[in-house]
């Protein structure tokens, strides 16, 4: 690699720093070219990537950036997962590294701190943002249907008091009736 290409690798992990969701950094050693293509593919799926990098350019474009408390995880052969959604590449790469020892998940980085290979087990256990982002809105909502609700309760209460009379008379009526029919 010459040294442009390292300047737009570095280019590159610092936008990947500072514009993913999370990025998981992981260890993969042992693993076959198969196997790697495997995990590439279901990351795609997710909506997430995986990509193998250098260390020495990971730590520059870390100290470029406010995560340099990150650099410590960048040792030995290293690959990150990173996608928008920052449940995403946790979860994937969990269930991964459950059906494939190779693959250790070493730690994280979510928005400017670092967390530990727990902290990313604990991510991967969130739900999606879509899912998070509906409860949040269902929350939101849900005093304005309260307040609709109460703002009705009045309008069909007074229904029910005026059809009340109406269903009452109309009984009187059939009892009535009943009354004359019989003594016919």
């Amino acid at each position: 690699m010459d040294r442009a290409e390292k300047r737009e690798m570095v280019g590159f992990l610092e936008e990947v720093f500072a514009n993913s969701g999370s990025v998981v950094v992981t260890q993969y050693i042992g693993m076959t070219v198969a196997e790697v293509t495997e995990l590439r593919r279901q990351m795609k799926d997710a909506g997430a990537k995986f990509k193998v990098i250098k260390n020495r350019l990971a730590k520059i474009a870390l100290e470029n950036g406010d995560r340099g408390v990150a650099s410590e995880m960048f040792k030995g052969p290293v690959g990150i997962a990173y996608g928008l959604d920052p449940v995403a590449a946790p979860k994937v790469l969990t269930e991964y590294a459950k059906k494939n020892d190779k693959l250790k998940i070493i730690g994280g980085i979510l928005g400017s701190s670092a967390m530990d290979d727990k902290g990313v087990e604990a991510l991967a256990k969130m739900p999606p943002i879509e899912e998070l982002r509906s409860k949040l809105l269902g929350v939101l909502l849900m005093p304005g249907s309260n307040l609709a609700r109460v703002l009705n309760a009045p309008g069909n209460k007074l229904a029910s008091q005026l059809n009340a009379p109406a269903q009452n008379l109309i009984g009187v009526f059939a009892a009535y009736k009943a009354k004359l029919e019989a003594a016919a």
